[in-house]
């Protein structure tokens, strides 16, 4: 009788119920989410959060990627945390501290494959939403700041999609590019905080997701440095078109309807 090799075996007794091939599709997943988020600063989580949850559920593909993200994004807090606009942040930060628990109960409270279906229906929504290229235009207000922060921590707890509601908010209003830029990496770093510790209150973020996350996480650090060098080569419309068509091909195979052909 042959002895299982060594991987096999920390499968086991580490990640039982995990196969070897799931842990690969969980890796390929990170490395193209990553390729959008290093290329185009958006697009991860919607690329990332529907694929590994189809093989794992949406409460470790969620604490997966706040994992891997918040430790791959770490190096670039301390600029942000200077050139951001931190009452700004901060407010909007008020918010999330609702939001987040919020979603993050969705996420523990349903069952996982209503999960899926809400996840993969939310991400062509906000695939809509991002192609029609809106903007919010006016002047940041303070009630509406903590407004787009609740909203934006409601999906953040539940799928880590808060992205797009604060980029549409930020981005077309009356503040310099590289501040909004500052402002998005100080929000993403604090509101990985919030989520930490709700997903750790809840239960969700657990040492099976760290596990995992030591096979997820190198698949994205790839795909964020191949995605930051491709920034300065690539067209930046067509490289955005091809995550649009990534983001929506991630919504239709994370639809349970197909469980039975991946199988």
């Amino acid at each position: 009788m042959t002895s299982p090799d060594p991987f096999s075996a920390f499968l086991a007794t580490w990640l039982p119920g995990h196969s070897v091939g799931e842990l690969a599709f969980v890796f390929f997943a990170a490395m193209v989410a990553g390729l959008a988020r290093g290329f185009s600063g958006f697009g991860g989580a919607l690329i990332f959060v529907p694929l590994a949850s189809a093989v794992t559920s949406p409460a470790i593909a969620s604490a997966l990627l706040l994992v891997i993200d918040g430790v791959m994004t770490l190096g670039m807090v301390p600029e942000g945390w200077r050139k951001a606009n931190r009452r700004e942040v901060f407010t909007m930060l008020a918010g999330a501290v609702v939001g987040v628990p919020a979603g993050t109960a969705v996420l523990s409270l349903l069952p996982s494959i209503t999960l899926r279906w809400i996840i993969s229906i939310v991400v062509l929504g906000l695939l809509i939403f991002l192609i029609s290229g809106w903007r919010y235009h006016g002047r940041p207000k303070t009630w509406l700041t903590v407004g787009v922060g609740a909203l934006a921590g409601l999906f953040g707890g539940a799928a880590q999609m808060s992205g797009p509601p604060i980029v549409a908010y930020w981005l077309g209003g009356a503040i310099e590019r590289n501040v909004v830029r500052a402002n998005l990496v100080l929000y993403f770093a604090l509101g990985t905080i919030i989520s930490a510790t709700s997903y750790i209150v809840t239960g969700i973020l657990t040492l099976e997701v760290l596990l995992i996350a030591l096979v997820a996480g190198p698949g994205y650090g790839i795909g964020l440095t191949f995605g930051s060098r491709m920034f300065g080569i690539a067209s930046e419309t067509t490289f955005r078109r091809i995550c649009f068509m990534l983001i929506g091909a991630a919504a239709i195979i994370g639809l349970p309807l197909l469980d039975g052909l991946r199988s």
